[in-house]
């Protein structure tokens, strides 16, 4: 509460709000006023009158004493009811600061003079508490911000955001927003260049297989071009100058023997730290996984699969699928399948099935009436990625948004354009809200207005991708449909990935379309597989013709176009191939479809059933084969698409051990599935199933290790893998409301804490101070006039007593 203030010259202890309300804690005193009053009159009056013996004052000052003494003992009873003024108005409150300083060892790169930002902050009057929340290859900021959460708080973060463990900042920003806390920023630059090697692939293959790698070369500043050299088993397989970061190298292998392998990826040069200039791989190759092929005639794919696993051939599916990881049907009529009831029970225990066309296939060979039908994810009927005629464009204009607003626009556009006139659409923009722009309708009449909506939007707020997609979701109804999410994706990723959630549970697929400098890919990425869309670059928005099939926007490719890149089949995977023909089918609801045909037909698909995996071929040429998806690189799609649906080779083998690879300092979870416990001295098998047990396992050094019989990698920290700030900083400090300071702003950190700890706030002041000053002031009065008139009628004469 603010201090004391002059009024006419009088110090007063608490200020009187001008625009308040009287209140009473204590009303009921207030009935002792007439009570007071009838005992004065009785007592100066009534009494005064009919006392015996001269009365010393007169009617009219008897008056004047009721009235004085009637002020004072009015003011003493109000005073006694607790008179309070409650007011609302604006209040400084408490403005502190709690600075988290990042000391891990990512933050060697970045230059930031804490000493100095805590005296600036302190120099604009706000008090700073200093707290080093990260160490070394420790960096749990996450927690850092929830352990320092206070109501009303301001938490400084001097970070790059590289979380390691725990809570990430996006929930740790949740539990901030929620105590209504402030989360802000220190805007950092690397000084230094830096650069990290990391590689991906298969951690378990078989013999012969040929897998897809991927090299990832990342860091901050500009250096000289470095060499990257790939090695699997010592042997040199790739070299490539690698001149930025962000360059990827993808390359391919197959391996020759059973075993373990080894993959290592080396960057040459000097920079920052050396120990990331190194990654490793371990994969396991075991041997070919026994697969059942059934077709009725000869197919070139069956000398393919021979290749790569040990293929027992049959013309119908027998009984008996145990030995059998995967079943693969070619051309096959529904009536010459054989058991399909053992076929449905294989696949639901978690076994693989690929189904590829021709010309007994599907609808050529009656699938629809055939139990076969329901296993797969493709059905009978006009061929399209999408039944939902119902669209919502969900247009970001957040502040995040404004830099790149006219590309923003153009791409939506572009989006709109991909639509045919049949689809009913409507368009929702968002900032921290959904604003509910134009009501879904026919393109054919709606187009032009829709188009000049989308001109006519202007950018500003702040982000919050979850509301938008609520408000999506709220336009389309009970009848639900699709969403189409044109952003740069950086937003609250827990309340968005929330929203994903909800959309899921209404059959409403998000189609995410990544737009701006910086993006966000792995959230958008996130929302479309949680609702089962797709996420679709801005170079790509052509392939939004294959997800919304209309006559009036027909699509055509000279080749087999990818639809979803981020499945396992196809990423990494290049086409060229175009086979004629394609099987009269539509993708079901909750498959993924990956791959379509030139003409826009789903030519590849894939989902679960049950435990297991199913894939689909539904193009093929007009021999019946599958044409060019036979030669490379083509045919590294279907040998992806059978390991897909092989799962892990060594799914039914016994007496197994496996440890996935891991990081220095991360634990990692050894399973050994077996009738009898295992031994070692390093560590202790417990029990967690029947014949399955789990030991833990906290490397300490990077290198290749080996527990019992099983080798397994182990990488540099992941303190190491990625320098810079992070894109979670900008999303996290924008959740609470927060900012994003330079290093030199420490007076404009101080009054921002300033500004927000300034609330408006209902204000009590107990006023019985005025009333008791107002009776002390009468009361003296009174005393000192009956005084002086006292003093000027004289004393009595001749000085006797």
């Amino acid at each position: 509460m603010a201090g004391p203030r002059s009024v006419g010259g009088l110090q007063l202890p608490l200020p009187i709000p001008l625009d308040f309300d009287l209140g009473f804690d204590r009303p009921l005193v207030l009935v002792g006023l007439p009570l007071a009053a009838l005992a004065l009159w009785y007592l100066l009056f009534r009494r005064g009158d009919s006392a015996t013996g001269p009365t010393t004052a007169g009617r009219g000052e008897r008056r004047l004493l009721f009235l004085t003494r009637l002020v004072v003992v009015g003011c003493l009873l109000v005073a006694a009811a607790g008179p309070t003024a409650v007011a609302v108005r604006e209040t400084p409150g408490d403005p502190q600061v709690t600075l988290l300083v990042d000391d891990s060892e990512s933050m060697a790169l970045t230059s930031v003079d804490t000493a100095r930002l805590v005296r600036d902050i302190e120099a604009g009057g706000v008090p700073v508490t200093t707290v080093t929340v990260a160490r070394g290859t420790d960096s749990r900021l996450g927690e850092a911000v929830v352990e320092h959460s206070r109501p009303d708080g301001s938490l400084v973060l001097v970070s790059d955001g590289r979380v390691t463990g725990g809570r990430s900042l996006d929930a740790a920003a949740e539990v901030a927003r929620g105590a209504n806390t402030t989360l802000n920023t220190v805007a950092l630059e690397p000084s230094d260049v830096e650069r990290a090697v990391d590689v991906a692939g298969p951690e378990k293959t078989s013999v012969g297989v040929e897998n897809a790698f991927l090299v990832r070369v990342t860091g901050v500043g500009e250096g000289d071009s470095r060499t990257l050299t790939v090695t699997v088993d010592g042997q040199q397989v790739v070299t490539r100058q690698v001149a930025e970061a962000g360059e990827a190298v993808e390359f391919t292998h197959s391996f020759a023997t059973t075993g373990d392998h080894r993959v290592v990826a080396t960057l040459d040069g000097e920079d920052v730290y050396d120990d990331n200039d190194v990654a490793r791989l371990s994969v396991r190759v075991v041997d070919r996984p026994a697969v059942l092929y059934v077709s009725r005639g000869e197919y070139p794919f069956a000398t393919l699969l021979d290749d790569l696993y040990d293929v027992t051939r049959a013309e119908s599916v027998p009984s008996d699928l145990d030995p059998y990881t995967a079943v693969v049907i070619q051309d096959v009529a529904a009536d010459d399948l054989g058991d399909v009831a053992a076929l449905q029970r294989f696949v639901i225990e978690g076994n693989g099935l690929v189904v590829t066309g021709g010309r007994n296939a599907f609808e050529n060979g009656d699938y629809a009436t055939s139990p076969l039908s329901g296993m797969l994810p493709v059905q009978s009927g006009e061929a399209g990625g999408g039944d939902a005629a119902n669209v919502v464009l969900l247009v970001d204009v957040s502040g995040s948004a404004s830099a790149g607003m006219r590309i923003q626009k153009a791409l939506a556009l572009d989006v709109l354009d991909q639509l045919g006139d049949d689809q009913r659409v409507g368009v929702v923009a968002f900032n921290d809200a959904a604003y509910r722009i134009v009501d879904p309708a026919p393109l054919a009449t709606s187009r032009p207005v829709v188009e000049d909506t989308i001109r006519r939007l202007q950018a500003g707020g702040g982000t919050n991708i979850g509301a938008g997609l609520v408000g999506a979701a709220d336009m389309l109804g009970d009848e639900g449909g699709s969403v189409i999410l044109i952003s740069d994706g950086v937003g609250q990723a827990p309340t968005t990935i929330a929203a994903a959630d909800r959309l899921a549970a209404r059959d409403t697929r998000v189609v995410t379309v990544g737009v701006g400098s910086v993006v966000d890919e792995s959230l958008l990425r996130i929302v479309a597989e949680t609702t089962g869309g797709t996420y679709v670059r801005a170079d790509e928005t052509n392939r939004l013709r294959l997800l919304f099939q209309d006559d009036s926007r027909p699509f055509s490719a000279d080749v087999l176009t990818v639809v979803d890149d981020t499945h396992f089949v196809t990423s990494g995977v290049t086409l060229q191939s175009n086979p004629t023909e394609s099987h009269d089918v539509s993708v079901r609801p909750g498959a993924d479809y990956l791959v379509a045909s030139g003409s826009g037909d789903p030519a590849v698909a894939t989902w679960r059933y049950g435990l297991g995996r199913v894939l689909t071929v539904t193009a093929y040429g007009s021999d019946g084969t599958l044409d060019g998806l036979l030669a490379r690189p083509d045919s590294l799609l279907l040998t992806k698409g059978v390991n897909w649906a092989v799962g892990d080779p060594e799914r039914k083998a016994t007496n197994v051990l496996d440890v996935p690879d891991t990081r220095v300092g991360e634990a990692v979870t050894a399973t050994y599935v077996g009738d009898d416990r295992p031994t070692s001295p390093e560590v202790r098998f417990v029990r967690v199933g029947e014949t399955r047990y789990e030991a833990t396992v906290v490397p300490t050094e990077p290198g290749f290790e080996t527990l019992l019989d099983a080798e397994y990698a182990v990488d540099y920290p992941a303190e190491y893998a990625a320098f810079g700030p992070s894109p979670t900083l900008a999303s996290a400090t924008e959740t609470t409301g927060g900012r994003t300071f330079a290093p030199d702003e420490g007076r404009a950190i101080a009054n921002f804490a300033k500004q927000r700890a300034t609330k408006v706030r209902v204000v009590r002041e107990s006023l019985a101070w005025a009333f008791l000053t107002v009776a002390l002031v009468v009361y003296l009065l009174d005393v000192a006039v009956r005084r002086l008139k006292l003093y000027y009628r004289g004393a009595p004469t001749g000085g006797g007593r």
